[in-house]
This record gives structure tokens, sequence and C-alpha cells, in this order.
């Protein structure tokens, strides 16, 4: 009799386990408290605007082939790809820069800023292409149960990146504060300052200019349609508006779940919701970590997020842009250092439709917005109707153009609406950051020390932030259970 596991949540990592699960044998269902499938990834459709409401970035295009041919499929075969050219565009306060979809040309862009300094970025790339084939290869892939996971021939020659940060190394080699800004900012998506960053993860900057940033026509939540069609296929149930109120446990071991007030009887549980919450479902003397330990974690940011529907096309941006026109350093300071709402926040918007007509009405824009924020933070409607008005009036004098006057409407999604929707331990909206004591077998475990057949998967656990480790993690925990371990 196939042994039957029941996983909560329906998010990335949860997907993911969901298809190894029933691939090798295993009666799978699925609860998502939500009324769509996808978690943080959701989709917002309105008045023919389509909105990502959470990832909205495509990198590692290898990590989600290699998830599909596990199953002998294509990404082609669920959706359609497409190299974003340029990638994306960085505004400062008296210039901007854009990230071409080649080396050659990135290198151009950074001779313009700084005389030689293509010479250093293809040598720091080169470095760090070396990185991520360790990373991706090896490291992510071990399931964090001991530190000598991370003792390989490749990483004891690498050992003392794990003791140097980014903003280390990055500044060593580049003098310019733009060129600093921009090899400094895809280890953002780490949830953590590149101050506080080893710099064996500069294996994100491979990921951002060796392997390009990319679109699924549609936008991201195509993945999420393909990874529930993929699951389907494989015989997965799943129940939506089914929100899990208890983790049941009898002599220490897991028997199942309450769901709606409904005893679901199993033979292990997985979690895939926010870790913090998924230890309140148990008693407390099942809980590993207490509230303390929580507390005293570094976590990625939480963000306030704007969805806005614009009635004319824009100009002077591009599909990404980042807005570095304000001190990046002191909006940091203000996430992780003392958090607070920052007075000149960096923010990002994407505008899909400007490489996707998909995703937009004819002639019309569909505009996401994201400022980082800390986690925790104050939420009024006050508040984000501010930092709205602060943002569009920057974008509109850094872009030189009316935007305002071109809006139908717009919605906002905060740190309560995080902990509301997505059950987010203080609103965060990225997981836990991965600083050097956060990183592999430090951080929180993919199976419950205290409860038998318990496991976790997600972006609190190994190996960590990011859409495609949230792949990789469920990867990791399937393993797990298939192996009874």
């Amino acid at each position: 009799m196939d042994k039957k596991v029941v996983i909560i949540g329906s998010g990335f990592s949860s997907l993911s386990a969901s298809c190894y699960l029933a691939k090798w044998g295993f009666d799978v269902t699925v609860y998502e408290k939500n009324s769509t499938i996808g978690g943080r990834a959701s989709q917002m459709v309105k008045d023919g605007f389509t909105f990502d409401l959470g990832p909205s970035w495509y990198w590692m295009p290898d990590i989600f082939d290699k998830f599909f041919a596990d199953f002998g499929k294509q990404t082609s075969d669920y959706y359609t790809l497409h190299k974003l050219s340029p990638a994306y565009k960085i505004f400062f306060s008296d210039d901007s820069i854009t990230i071409g979809d080649t080396m050659d040309k990135i290198c151009s862009e950074f001779e313009r800023i700084e005389k030689g300094s293509s010479v250093h970025l293809r040598k720091f790339i080169s470095d760090a292409q070396e990185n991520y084939d360790i990373a991706i290869n090896k490291v992510v892939l071990k399931p964090g149960l001991s530190p000598f996971e991370l003792i390989t021939t490749d990483t004891i020659q690498k050992v003392d990146q794990f003791f140097k940060t980014i903003s280390g190394e990055v500044r060593k080699k580049f003098k310019n504060p733009k060129l600093i800004s921009t090899l400094e900012f895809p280890v953002l998506f780490l949830g953590a300052k590149p101050s506080n960053t080893p710099s064996f993860y500069s294996f994100m900057n491979f990921a951002d200019f060796g392997l390009g940033t990319w679109h699924p026509e549609g936008g991201m939540y195509e993945i999420i349609k393909a990874m529930h069609a993929l699951a389907l296929e494989l015989g997965v149930n799943f129940h939506v508006d089914s929100p899990v109120g208890k983790i049941r446990v009898t002599n220490g071991k897991t028997i199942g779940i309450t769901v709606n007030d409904q005893d679901i009887d199993a033979d292990f549980v997985l979690s895939g919701a926010d870790y913090h919450h998924s230890e309140t479902l148990l008693e407390q003397k099942y809980r590993q970590y207490s509230e303390k330990y929580w507390d005293q974690r570094t976590f990625a940011p939480s963000s306030l997020l704007f969805y806005v529907g614009l009635n004319k096309k824009l100009k002077n941006v591009e599909h990404h842009n980042l807005f570095f026109d304000t001190d990046f350093e002191q909006h940091t300071y203000d996430i992780y250092d003392k958090p607070q709402w920052p007075k000149k926040p960096l923010f990002y918007a994407n505008f899909p439709s400007k490489t996707d007509l998909t995703m937009a009405p004819k002639n019309c824009e569909t505009g996401f917005f994201l400022i980082p924020i800390a986690p925790g933070l104050e939420d009024t409607p006050e508040l984000r109707e501010q930092y709205f008005d602060l943002i569009m009036k920057r974008l509109e004098a850094r872009t030189e153009q009316n935007i305002k006057d071109g809006i139908l409407f717009y919605e906002s999604f905060c740190v309560n609406d995080f902990i509301e929707k997505y059950n987010s331990y203080k609103g965060n909206a990225y997981g836990m950051a991965n600083t050097l004591t956060q990183t592999a077998f430090l951080r929180p475990k993919l199976k419950s020390k205290k409860v038998k057949n318990l496991y976790f998967t997600g972006q609190l656990t190994v190996p960590g932030p990011g859409v495609p480790p949230s792949l990789i993690s469920g990867k990791l925990v399937s393993e797990l259970i298939s192996n009874n371990q």
C-alpha cells in the first residue's frame, strides 16, 4: 500500500516535493489555505492586466531545466521563455547603467563608467562561475544534516571565501560607487547586506551576468501552472481553501493534520508553509525552535508592493528597472541595522508588458513596484499612500514623463498582507537570510528533531531564499522522506 504524504502549502517548494514524492510512489495530497495554488507566487488578473504578485525575476534557468528533466520533461513543454535584452536598467541620480544580455555588452558599459573595469569584471565573473558550479552541483544539493556536507576538495580550496564578504571583494577591484552597487545588488536576493554575505555567494553575479535574465511568456505564474499540471499528471491531489489548523502527533510521531476541523490521516506530514507558523500548529513540547530563536535570526526583508494598471505605454524604462538614485547603504541600514521606514528608499519597477504584450491591454502598461523594508514594521494605509506618491514622483523625474495621470488603478501589499495571506513571520517576504551563521546545516532543519515523520521545506530552511533554491528544497526533503531519514 502506498505511503500517504500530506503537504501543507502549495508554493514552489511544496509543488516540487509533491512531484518527486508522487514519482517515487507516494500517495500525495496538498492542502492550500488560499483559494489558488502557488503560495507567494500568486497572480492577479484585473481589467485585462496580469500581475505576478510575488517573484518576478527568472534567474538560473538551468535549475528549472533540471527540475523538469527529472520527470522526462522540458520547460518548453509548459511555457515559452524569452531572454531579456537588456536584462535590466539601473537608474542613479545622475546617470543610468544598462545591463545587456552578453558579457561583451556589460563590459562595454562598465568601461564607460570606469576605465579598465572590464578586465576586473571578466576575472570576477570567471571566479563567480567556479563558485556557481560548486554551489549548484555540490553545496545546495546537500540536505543540511551535517557540517561535513560542506567539506569537499572544492570547498576547502574556497574556504577563505566563507569568511570574506561580497562587499569587501567587490570594493577591492571596483572604485566607482555605481559599479559597486551594480555588483552588490544580486546578493540582495539572498536576503542580507552585502557586507554580511560571504564572498562565495558571488555565484549570484554569474547567475546575473553569465546566465542572464529571462521571462516566461505570460509571467512567472506560468511556472506555477506548469508545476501544478505536472503534479496532476503524476497523480497528486490538491485542495484549496483548506487551512491547516493542527499537525497531529501521537507518541512522538505525526499521524496527520486537521483541516477545517476535519482530521486527515497520513504517514508523513511535510510543511511548505512558513516554518515558524508550521511549528505553531504543534503542541509546545514538539516545537524545535523557541520564539527567542526566531527573534534572533536575520530575516530577509519584507516588501511594500504596488500593482498598477496604466492606460499608456511608458518610455525610458525596461522590463526590469532598479532605482538606486538614493543612498544604497542608508537603505540597507534602515532594513538591517536600525529597522525603520526608509526616508529615501531604493525601489524596483517591473513593466513586463514592455516585452510581453499578453500582460496588459493594447497600448497599456502593467506596473509592479517593490520597496524592500524591514520585517515587522508598522503597516498602515497612510504609510502605503505616502510611499506610493514618493516613488511615483521619483519615477516621473528619472524617466522624464508624466505617469500619475495614466494610472487606472493600483493595489498594494505589505507586512500585514504577508502575515494574513501567507502566515509569514513578521511579514517577511523572502524567508531567512543566507548569512554565514545561517548557511546550510546552520539553517532550520528539513526534518523535525522532535516529531517522527514530520518534515519542512521552503525558503526558511535548506538551501535558502529564492525560487530556484525552493525547487531544490522540495527535492532534498523528498529524498529524506523517501529514505525515511
